[in-house]
């Protein structure tokens, strides 16, 4: 397994920009900016990273002994996105979950650093061999769980592994920027600062045995609990060539039999890990979804700076269909007056389909704060005469306007008619609960949950 390099630097320690505060005429303060907990910004307990999350206009701290590894109420956490098919009626910038507690300016940006931001503080440098002057700076984050719990309803999973924390591709629109506040730092960093997870691959194979199902709730004990990689970083960004820990992990569920999930990328770099991934296919379901959002290149160099040339991507869909793998094509975001033209998206559907992909969707721009505060002003530069419309969509929401976000759904559901899509990623299902001996490390849950499983077997 590739080692995580780390220096024994105790005394060093990130050099941080201030959070500054929102724009106001675009994002208004919320006026209970401050923790009920003074001096408090998160806590780090038990087996997973508990931060205040803003939620109904109230900050509050995500329950650890009744939901461990999960999130709160719904609310997102670092490792459970907010989906753009949540509706905005609910949620807007001045009052929903939206409002990242990170990017309130005032007595949050004296407080005692602690949880994940007081270890992100002192994380050491990770070891690299790269020399560019445009490298970002690399740091090994110890943390106690790689395995997170993701309760939403809105989104089709239950658990998220995320390899790295940051992400070097830049994208423009990117909606995990806000996974950098939690730690204290500007969503302007995010491709700046990146974070390698230490010993993830070790931590992986007890948190299955722990906390995973065979049987989840939500299709009624019929089907596996689903594991999403890359829900709030790009697994295969460049730190995974020299860290390795996306590979380490995915050599860890290719042991399981059973599980049941899928992977989404921007990077052709996924094509090494091949082997691995036939071999969890093999045993699991698994699902990839390669994100394409146009084919121009220089379009996706302005809008993905250092993500690979879409041809590139779709090289790598073909190679994974020809290996046998499930494979889709995720065009999201479709983003209004840039990547949303006449043609534009029938063309990525187009290649997607000669390239062999199974599946396509795509989901109009989505705007948290955090990501608004890098794009609008990118918009104005790059793109000045779609700015007014821009700030006329997003001021208020992160949503573009319910009529706009019919029609694209309309345009979508035309083009997979068109060219034999499925509607979203699929795998026909070939697994079932494994029947799996019994571990040789005492742990009395999953000795049980196993001995069940192995009845269960026995019974036919």
């Amino acid at each position: 397994m590739p080692p995580v390099h780390s220096l024994s630097a105790p005394g060093s320690r990130i050099r941080r920009s201030r959070v500054l505060p929102t724009t106001v005429s675009l994002f208004p303060e919320c006026p209970d900016d401050h923790s009920p907990k003074p001096g408090i910004a998160g806590r780090l307990t038990g087996d997973r990273e508990a931060v205040f999350v803003t939620c109904d206009r109230k900050t509050v701290d995500a329950p650890v002994a009744s939901n461990p590894g999960g999130s709160s109420s719904g609310c997102p956490t670092a490792d459970c996105p907010p989906p753009s098919s949540a509706s905005p009626d609910s949620q807007n910038r001045a009052s929903g979950w939206t409002r990242d507690a990170a990017a309130a300016p005032h007595e949050r940006a004296k407080a005692r650093l602690v949880g994940i931001a007081r270890l992100a503080a002192s994380s050491p440098p990770a070891l690299t061999r790269r020399k560019s002057e445009e490298r970002p700076e690399y740091f090994v984050l110890p943390v106690k769980s790689i395995l997170n719990r993701c309760d939403s309803k809105r989104v089709p999973f239950e658990w998220t592994i995320n390899p790295y924390r940051g992400c070097e591709f830049a994208c423009k629109y990117c909606y995990a920027r806000y996974t950098h506040e939690y730690m204290e730092l500007d969503g302007g960093e995010f491709e700046k600062k990146i974070f390698v997870k230490k010993d993830a691959a070790l931590l992986l194979p007890g948190e299955v045995s722990r906390k995973y199902s065979y049987a989840s709730e939500r299709s009624g004990g019929t089907e596996a609990e689903h594991i999403a990689i890359g829900t709030a970083t790009d697994p295969y960004q460049p730190a995974e060539r020299e860290y390795g820990v996306t590979r380490a992990c995915l050599v860890e569920l290719a042991k399981r039999e059973g599980l049941s999930v899928s992977l989404i990328t921007k990077s052709n770099q996924i094509v090494r890990d091949i082997d691995v991934l036939k071999r969890i296919a093999e045993r699991s379901d698994l699902a990839i979804d390669i994100t394409i959002t146009t084919l121009r290149p220089r379009l996706a160099r302005l809008l993905e700076p250092r993500a690979p040339r879409p041809d590139l991507r779709l090289a790598a869909v073909k190679h994974l269909r020809e290996a046998g793998l499930a494979v889709g094509v995720s065009a999201s975001p479709l983003i209004p007056g840039i990547t949303d033209r006449d043609g534009d998206l029938e063309a990525v559907a187009a290649a997607a389909r000669e390239a062999g992909a199974q599946w396509f969707f795509s989901g109009v721009l989505f705007l948290m704060p955090s990501s608004a505060k890098q794009f609008l002003p990118f918009v104005r530069e790059k793109f000045p005469r779609l700015a007014k419309q821009y700030e006329q969509w997003y001021a208020k929401n992160g949503y573009a306007p319910e009529e706009y976000r019919r029609k694209a759904s309309e345009r979508v559901a035309r083009i997979r008619q068109k060219y034999g899509f499925r509607s979203r990623p699929w795998v026909e299902k070939k697994h079932t609960t494994p029947c799996a001996q019994l571990p040789l490390a005492w742990d009395a849950a999953a000795v049980a949950q196993q001995v069940e499983r192995m009845q269960s077997c026995a019974t036919g």
